[in-house]
């Protein structure tokens, strides 16, 4: 018998499938699933049924997933941060050197020759003056964003020869270490844009960062410069960039994501959202995606939730309660009241919250009756209660 039902919305990598035990299974009609494996598929018109438990996003983004009424149900929405940066950085530098030589239009212009022989000859050569590019040593790359992605792309650069200035005002710990020690800070998006030969962008979409490239910082980058864009759309505004490209404030525009208004225009390389798009990206998320699903259905543990803080601790004790809830005053005083009327002793408790939400695991020195579940489940701002006693 089955003991967790996961439904798959996308084609999900085998390997990362292969990682499931036996009593784990997986199809893509499942009615009520324990949990939602999803890429791509668009969840804000579909009706997620009561019974999941956790969503799995085997990718970094999760535009596609109606986190907001998640959280509100305590559901964790689980990505796969970092998992697919070495095929983002690689395209990313596709896209510079594409810029960088003129490639896109080089192309275009070569594809449209009709000439034969020796004539087909004679107007590639007298062409190919129009395509004449630039190299990359002693150019300034400015990196918006240095996550895993945007810190791959800057120690790429440099290897490059290039010169790269970074801002990232967020920036972690883990990721300042693992920075370049040559890449310089700009105190400002402004301030990286006036020193920039090309500018790349790696930021998540938020509501801060709709539009972060916008007319007014576009008017101060150098005449000539080129824009990346390899995270989302609607960081970047398109008239804008439209507008610039037009006064030849920008050269070039490379971008992911495809535009009606961009047919055409010979400023502008658009991608069909390649950026994962290879099989060792694809195998790295769903691996990363399923293992941190299976460890939440199994153990309660939540790593890399978008909604949720990270909170893992270690058993020390075969019973266990995981519970989600708002994140408000006296809530771990009230959980251990419920405990102890139930007759229970706490054996570890941690507790941790992000925002609005928290989640605490608590583990027991015996098995926990339903009437102390339902007693935590009870306290105002519990969003979700899970018994989670380990398998034999």
């Amino acid at each position: 018998m089955a003991r967790f039902r996961l439904l798959t919305l996308n084609s999900i990598s085998s390997r990362g499938l292969s990682r499931l035990p036996a009593e784990f299974t997986h199809a893509n009609d499942e009615a009520r699933p324990d949990a939602i494996l999803v890429r791509s598929a668009d969840m804000h018109s579909m009706p997620i049924p009561a019974s999941v438990l956790a969503i799995g996003r085997a990718g970094a983004g999760t535009n596609n997933i109606p986190v907001p009424a998640m959280s509100a149900r305590g559901v964790p929405v689980f990505n796969a941060p970092g998992a697919n940066a070495n095929a983002v950085k690689e395209l990313v530098l596709t896209g510079l050197l594409m810029a960088a030589r003129n490639v896109a239009p080089a192309l275009r212009f070569v594809d449209g020759l009709a000439q034969e022989g020796a004539e087909l000859d004679k107007a590639v050569e007298g062409g190919k003056k129009h395509f004449v590019g630039s190299e990359l040593p002693n150019q300034t790359l400015g990196v918006i964003g240095l996550g895993r992605i945007g810190a791959l792309v800057a120690d790429a650069a440099i290897k490059l020869g290039m010169k790269v200035i970074g801002y990232d005002p967020e920036i972690t710990v883990d990721a300042a270490w693992s920075l370049p020690s040559q890449v310089r800070k700009a105190n400002s998006i402004e301030e990286l844009i006036r020193a920039s030969d090309y500018v790349s962008v790696h930021v998540p979409q938020v509501a801060a960062t709709r539009h972060l490239i916008n007319a007014e910082r576009l008017a101060i980058a150098r005449p000539g410069a080129v824009l990346l864009n390899f995270s989302r759309d609607a960081i970047v505004d398109v008239q804008a960039v439209l507008a610039a490209l037009e006064s030849g404030q920008l050269k070039s525009y490379v971008c992911d994501f495809p535009h009606e208004r961009f047919r055409g225009h010979p400023g502008v390389v658009a991608l069909p959202h390649l950026g994962a798009s290879t099989l060792e990206a694809e195998e790295n998320c769903a691996v990363m995606v399923v293992d941190q699903v299976r460890d939440y259905l199994d153990n309660g543990n939540i790593r890399n939730a978008v909604n949720f803080p990270d909170v893992v601790m270690p058993r020390e004790s075969p019973f266990r309660v995981g519970i989600a809830n708002s994140n408000v005053p006296n809530m771990l005083g009230q959980i251990s009241t419920a405990m102890a009327q139930a007759g229970l002793n706490i054996h570890n408790m941690l507790n941790k919250s992000r925002g609005d939400m928290a989640y605490t695991l608590v583990d027991v020195d015996s098995a926990v009756p339903e009437k102390a579940i339902a007693g935590v489940r009870a306290i105002e701002g519990v969003l979700s209660v899970r018994y989670l006693p380990a398998q034999p």
